[in-house]
Protein backbone atom coordinates (compact mmCIF):
# COMPACT_ATOMS: atom_id res chain seq x y z
CA UNK A 1 0.00 0.00 0.00
CA UNK A 2 1.11 3.91 -0.71
CA UNK A 3 1.08 6.68 1.34
CA UNK A 4 -0.45 10.02 -0.01
CA UNK A 5 2.04 12.70 -0.39
CA UNK A 6 1.48 16.63 -1.77
CA UNK A 7 4.24 17.86 -3.62
CA UNK A 8 4.25 21.60 -5.07
CA UNK A 9 6.09 22.02 -8.44
CA UNK A 10 6.28 24.56 -10.62
CA UNK A 11 3.64 24.77 -14.05
CA UNK A 12 6.46 23.97 -16.43
CA UNK A 13 6.99 21.18 -14.27
CA UNK A 14 3.12 20.08 -13.86
CA UNK A 15 2.98 20.68 -17.61
CA UNK A 16 5.84 18.32 -18.51
CA UNK A 17 4.46 15.58 -16.12
CA UNK A 18 1.48 15.24 -17.73
CA UNK A 19 2.90 15.36 -20.97
CA UNK A 20 5.06 12.35 -20.03
CA UNK A 21 2.26 10.64 -18.26
CA UNK A 22 -0.09 10.73 -21.78
CA UNK A 23 2.85 9.42 -23.90
CA UNK A 24 3.44 6.73 -21.86
CA UNK A 25 0.41 5.96 -20.87
CA UNK A 26 0.98 5.67 -16.78
CA UNK A 27 -0.21 8.08 -14.49
CA UNK A 28 1.37 11.38 -13.20
CA UNK A 29 1.62 9.64 -9.59
CA UNK A 30 3.55 6.38 -10.79
CA UNK A 31 5.91 8.95 -13.00
CA UNK A 32 6.60 10.92 -9.83
CA UNK A 33 7.05 8.10 -7.76
CA UNK A 34 9.79 6.30 -10.08
CA UNK A 35 11.29 9.77 -10.46
CA UNK A 36 11.87 10.21 -6.65
CA UNK A 37 13.36 6.49 -6.71
CA UNK A 38 15.84 7.59 -8.99
CA UNK A 39 16.71 10.60 -7.31
CA UNK A 40 16.77 8.34 -3.80
CA UNK A 41 19.32 6.18 -5.53
CA UNK A 42 21.28 8.74 -6.56
CA UNK A 43 22.14 11.00 -4.01
CA UNK A 44 21.37 7.99 -1.17
CA UNK A 45 24.73 6.00 -3.20
CA UNK A 46 26.37 9.90 -2.96
CA UNK A 47 26.03 10.13 0.68
CA UNK A 48 27.29 7.00 1.09
CA UNK A 49 30.39 7.14 -0.75
CA UNK A 50 30.78 10.45 0.47
CA UNK A 51 31.20 8.81 4.60
CA UNK A 52 33.23 6.54 3.55
CA UNK A 53 35.46 8.55 2.26
CA UNK A 54 35.10 10.78 5.33
CA UNK A 55 35.93 7.24 7.60
CA UNK A 56 38.76 6.51 5.10
CA UNK A 57 39.71 10.29 6.04
CA UNK A 58 39.59 9.76 9.84
CA UNK A 59 41.81 6.47 9.54
CA UNK A 60 44.11 8.14 7.50
CA UNK A 61 43.65 5.71 4.81
CA UNK A 62 45.06 8.19 1.58
CA UNK A 63 47.43 7.82 -0.08
CA UNK A 64 50.88 9.64 0.66
CA UNK A 65 52.11 12.46 -1.58
CA UNK A 66 54.90 10.28 -2.78
CA UNK A 67 52.96 7.35 -3.39
CA UNK A 68 50.49 9.56 -5.35
CA UNK A 69 53.43 10.79 -7.48
CA UNK A 70 55.10 7.58 -8.05
CA UNK A 71 51.74 6.16 -9.14
CA UNK A 72 51.22 9.15 -11.47
CA UNK A 73 54.68 9.00 -12.74
CA UNK A 74 54.65 5.77 -13.31
CA UNK A 75 51.08 6.15 -15.75
CA UNK A 76 51.55 9.73 -17.64
CA UNK A 77 56.22 8.46 -17.43
CA UNK A 78 55.98 11.74 -15.97
CA UNK A 79 59.31 12.78 -13.91
CA UNK A 80 59.18 15.62 -11.03
CA UNK A 81 58.69 18.96 -12.09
Amino acid sequence: MSDVMTVRVEPDVKERLEKLAKATARTKSFLAAEAIRAYLALNEWQVSEIEAGLREADAELFASEEEVTAALSKKWGRGDR
